[in-house]
């Protein structure tokens, strides 16, 4: 509107309008008073909009589901003794049995029968598979009877050493008749010569007979040993429980065929076996400890085991054995403890996460103040530190606290809580603070 007048203004100025025209004009070209006035400060408009944005988010927050969440409180610790020392070295490893096999036929065969499956437990000798028989079946029945065959050939070369030697006894005794009447000249020469050859011939007859009753208790005990060789691998078709424990793989099904596998092998290369076993009574965690450690421990040094499947769970342990070598790739030194409770659930090649205690305190000793302890499975790693999510009356808080060493009932917290707080157990990855939650029921 403004250019607009200054053309005109111009126009008429150029013409040679009236002095008076060209007045009303110009003050037409004044700005107006809203123009003329300053500009205000937009400030407090930007302030209004973001409350007006921040007060939406926490509409929108609050007007989500809230999040199903399980708690559990922060307690005082119930022990009413002294607290368990503190950790002085963790480390992380896998369960493993001290007690395992790969269990293989010794001889090759198809696979007929299969009495087990993954998870069933089993006492030694129990028998777990049968490969066929029927060949070795039948060898055992021929070897028996080639057996009974030798036995019976042995009872010939007895009697016809029997029938020998009274032979032989006749013909003595002809010949000392014939030697009396040779002596008194009624008998010939030549008859005494012959009953002294048939006494040479008879004797040779017992030898003869008892070479053969040699050769027959030899093929019998050959015999007697081909029965307890196709008795054996008769028995090998049957295949038992080296120990008892439980079915950890089962490698083979009934029809396939089976053969013996050398020693040493794994579950990964064991072709031709049919389960894997182990005990579950010899359960133990292995776990690599950095050389500068090693000296921190000792033999039976109290421990406690956390598998990753129940991280709420804490089993008693013991330091059981220190490799005596150490792996100069990752310098460390592997060491082997033992689970001392027992847990079915426990299960070989699980995560397990251990940690050494300090000997327990000597007799005497003044008991350790009542702490706040707190669920492990409600601790998480947040910045660097730890915290935990408090419900409180509709949304949780992220609290950091600082942890000491473990109790039965729980971990210690050093700060951060009063003992009086509901606690998040297993939050969620996305849960935040200020989330609306809900208990699980």
């Amino acid at each position: 509107m403004a250019s607009r007048g200054s053309r005109n203004f111009c126009e008429k100025l150029k013409t040679k309008a009236p002095v008076s025209e060209l007045r009303t004009d110009l003050s037409s070209l004044q700005l107006s008073d809203d123009l003329a006035r300053p500009r205000r400060s937009r400030a407090p408009w930007v302030v209004l909009a973001l409350a007006l944005l921040a007060a939406g988010g926490w509409y929108a927050r609050a007007s989500m589901a809230p999040v199903t969440v399980q708690t559990a409180p922060a307690t005082f610790d119930s022990e009413g003794g002294p607290a368990r020392p503190s950790a002085i070295l963790t480390a992380s490893g896998y369960v493993v049995a001290r007690r395992k096999a790969v269990v293989s036929a010794k001889i090759q065969g198809r696979l007929s029968e299969l009495r087990v499956e993954e998870g069933s437990l089993v006492t030694a000798g129990q028998i777990l598979a049968r490969l066929e028989s029927t060949d070795f079946a039948a060898q055992v029945e021929r070897a028996r009877a080639q057996a009974l065959q030798a036995d019976a050939q042995a009872a010939s070369a007895r009697a016809a050493i029997r029938r020998a030697e009274a032979d032989l006894e006749e013909a003595r005794r002809q010949f000392g008749v014939n030697q009396r009447l040779a002596n008194e000249q009624i008998l010939p020469a030549d008859t005494l010569d012959a009953s002294r050859s048939r006494v040479r011939v008879l004797e040779a007859a017992v030898g003869q007979s008892q070479a053969d009753l040699a050769r027959a208790e030899a093929a019998m005990a050959q015999s007697r040993a081909d029965v307890s060789f196709a008795q054996a691998q008769l028995d090998n078709t049957v295949i038992r429980a080296p120990f008892a424990g439980i079915i950890v793989k089962k490698m083979a099904e009934v029809g396939e065929s089976v053969a013996p596998i050398p020693p040493g092998v794994n579950l990964s290369t064991s072709s031709g076996a049919i389960v894997a076993m182990a005990d579950l009574d010899t359960l133990e965690v292995e776990v690599d400890i950095a050389e500068s450690n090693v000296a921190r421990l000792a033999g039976g040094q109290p421990a406690e085991v956390t598998v990753e499947a129940f991280p709420e769970k804490r089993y008693r342990a013991a330091l059981r054995q220190v490799i005596p070598t150490a792996d100069r790739t990752k310098a460390t030194v592997q060491v082997k403890v033992a689970l001392v409770d027992r847990d079915v659930h426990v299960k070989p090649e699980m995560s397990a996460k251990v940690s050494f205690i300090a000997r327990e305190q000597p007799q005497g000793a003044a008991p350790a103040a009542r702490v706040v302890v707190a669920p492990p499975a409600a601790i998480v790693e947040r910045d660097g530190g730890s915290a935990v999510f408090v419900v409180g009356e509709r949304t949780v808080t992220l609290v950091p606290v600082r942890t000491g060493g473990t109790r039965a009932s729980g971990v210690e917290i050093i700060s951060g809580l009063t003992g009086s707080e509901i606690l998040v157990v297993n939050p969620p990855a996305t849960l935040a603070p200020g989330d609306r939650v809900a208990e699980q029921e």
